[in-house]
């Protein structure tokens, strides 16, 4: 298939186009290149990509194409807290543009990253795809908007599937150190301590980046009737863990490090455990292959192997917020996140 990744040079993204060129797929990227340079180890190769924000494509960018995978958005809640307004623009305004203008130009198949976050505040026990929304955050609930957006225009020519990923883990060449996995072994590897921000008793689905690409993989193999607007949550449902749990696991991978609590560290309204059997029943051959604890040992090498220190790792280069407050700082972005001038270390690349 052609395909077009958007949001292809983030965390998620530079994992999947691999995936997706190795199964014989021919990739072409696009993004607004906000994280240009905040990379863990060597850059990904380049594929043809658009720079373009999501905001502003229009249905002759998607022509030719046989499928979208949406990825690009405001990606965790202190950037989706940064300017609500924005969040909306970005993940839900523009995710139905997106959308209408694929419909428009003939695009059948849309896979839209979604999220676990959308469940919000449960105590429920295990939720499956039917359970009650409860977002608690507006990144939450622009996931929500976006999916009710997206079924709107489903119909018989136009199949969206809404992935919605548990909270990712993992080494990528975008590497987010605002994820909680991530964040904790970097501590732990940088500064003896694992440090737990919240009580450690929320409850959290874990899955790995390259997993989460593998479930994309599986949605846009499988027969449109299988995945026609239909909602998936991504993850294994064993992989639930809360978050004192993840601590003591990365406390035996990092030698000599301990776990500590922040000062201040409270409740996180978050907490959730979710059940994945779906994605599993209706697509068998996706078979996802990373534990938490796995995880964990392949990102204290990762982190190890690139002399990580903290300085590094708390830095713009791999916090989101950081990064974005930093362009703006610099006049690089505007208050709606849109460039004042192109990034000039960037060069574009035409499909």
């Amino acid at each position: 298939m052609r395909v077009l990744v958007t949001g292809h040079h983030g965390y998620i993204g530079s994992v999947l186009v691999p995936m997706l060129q190795a199964a014989g797929h021919e990739v072409v990227g696009l993004d607004a290149y906000y994280f240009e340079g905040c990379t863990l180890g060597e850059e990904p190769p380049e594929v043809p990509a658009l720079r373009l924000d999501v905001r502003d494509v229009t249905p002759e960018h998607l022509e030719g194409f046989d499928a979208v995978i949406h990825l690009a958005a405001l990606s965790n809640d202190p950037l989706g807290d940064l300017r609500p307004e924005c969040t909306y623009q970005v993940n839900y305004e523009a995710t139905a543009h997106l959308a209408r203008c694929a419909k428009q130009a003939g695009v059948p198949r849309f896979l839209y990253s979604s999220s676990c976050s959308l469940y919000g505040a449960s105590d429920d026990g295990f939720l499956t795809e039917e359970a009650p929304f409860r977002p608690v955050t507006p990144y939450g609930h622009s996931k929500i908007l976006a999916e009710q957006a997206l079924a709107r225009l489903a119909d018989e020519t136009f199949s969206p599937t809404y992935l919605r990923n548990a909270t990712a883990y993992g080494a990528s060449p975008r590497l987010r150190g605002d994820l909680v996995v991530n964040n904790l072994v970097g501590y732990a590897v940088t500064t003896g301590e694992v440090l737990i921000k919240s009580d450690g008793t929320p409850w959290r689905p874990l899955v790995h980046v390259e997993d989460i690409a593998r479930a994309f993989l599986a949605v846009l193999h499988a027969p449109r009737e299988r995945v026609h607007n239909e909602a998936f949550n991504v993850g294994r449902t064993e992989e639930n863990y809360q978050i004192r749990e993840v601590a003591e696991i990365v406390q035996q991978a990092v030698p000599g490090s301990r776990v500590r609590f922040a000062e201040g560290a409270g409740p996180d309204k978050r907490n959730y455990r979710v059940d994945c059997s779906k994605i599993q029943r209706v697509l068998p051959e996706y078979r996802p292959q990373w534990t938490v604890a796995e995880g964990v040992a392949q990102l204290r090498d990762a982190y190890q192997a690139n002399r990580l220190t903290l300085e590094v790792f708390t830095s713009a280069r791999f916090l989101r917020i950081k990064r974005v407050l930093e362009l703006q700082r610099a006049g690089l972005l505007d208050a709606d996140l849109r460039w004042r001038v192109k990034s000039p270390e960037v060069k574009e690349v035409k499909p």
